[in-house]
Parts: C-alpha cells; sequence; structure tokens
C-alpha cells in the first residue's frame, strides 16, 4: 500500500476515534450534567457550552469529512463497501447532529428544560452507537490497508 494511503487511513482514524471519545465523554458524563447547572446560570452556561464545543469538535469532525470523502472516491485496495459503510455511519452521525443535537441545544439556550435535555441524551445514542461502530471500521482499514 502506498504510503499516501497509509497516512491518509491514519489521519481518518485518529479523526474518528478522537470523535469517538469525545463523544462518548459527552453522553456519560457531561450531558447528565446539564440538570445540576442551575435554572438561573444555565443560559449562559449552555451558550459557552455550544461555542466551546464547536471549537473542539469541529476540526475533528471536518478532518473526518473529508478523508472519508477520499476513501469514497478512490477506495483502492480496500474496495468500496468498507468506505461506503462508513460514508452511510458518518451520514447518520451528520444527520443526528442537524435533525436532533442542534435544534435541542437552540432550544436549552432558552433556558433548562429537562425534557430537552433528556432527549439530547437520548437521541446523542446514536452518534455515539455510529462513531463506536465506525472506530471499529476505521481500525479494520487501516490494519487490512497495511497489511496488503
Amino acid at each position: 500500500m502506498a504510503q499516501f494511503d497509509v497516512l491518509l487511513l491514519s489521519v481518518h482514524l485518529l479523526a474518528t476515534v478522537y470523535m469517538t471519545g469525545l463523544v462518548w465523554f459527552v453522553q456519560v458524563v457531561h450531558y447528565p450534567l446539564f440538570a445540576a447547572v442551575g435554572a438561573e446560570a444555565f443560559p449562559s452556561y449552555e451558550r459557552s457550552h455550544v461555542e466551546r464545543a464547536g471549537w473542539a469538535v469541529g476540526p475533528a469532525m471536518l478532518v473526518e469529512l473529508a478523508t472519508a470523502a477520499t476513501l469514497l472516491a478512490s477506495p483502492g485496495i480496500l474496495g468500496v463497501t468498507a468506505p461506503a459503510i462508513g460514508g452511510a455511519l458518518l451520514l447518520v452521525i451528520w444527520a443526528s447532529t442537524w435533525a436532533a443535537q442542534v435544534p435541542l441545544h437552540r432550544r436549552l439556550m432558552g433556558g433548562f428544560d429537562a425534557r430537552a435535555a433528556a432527549l439530547l441524551v437520548r437521541s446523542n445514542w446514536v452518534r455515539t452507537g455510529a462513531w463506536s461502530a465506525r472506530s471499529a471500521l476505521a481500525l479494520w482499514m487501516l490494519l487490512e490497508g497495511a497489511s496488503s
């Protein structure tokens, strides 16, 4: 396998594993603690959360998207199946982000809403599962590609 391909798969794996670790932290630690912030401080807290989270997730999500698109465009020795499955999982993640998480965060910016916070935790399991599957797949692709 060409050195560029190993580099591409490595960067892809790093971005995906980073996002997987981050989404697990958010899922089991950060989101459940929203209820402990307090009603008065919550709108300011939520605005800060959204702003800071963007810096933590945006670059990695874009790197992951770009490397996934490159793998789909020229799958090479891996074939098309693994990159297509990874792309489908990434589509699920991005769709969930924009259809569920972003609107719920906008709603929470107006003040703490226990139902919205609970829905945020429940709906985020979609992304948590998809990113976990993507990490396993990205690792497999790197190992498969490097051994070829």
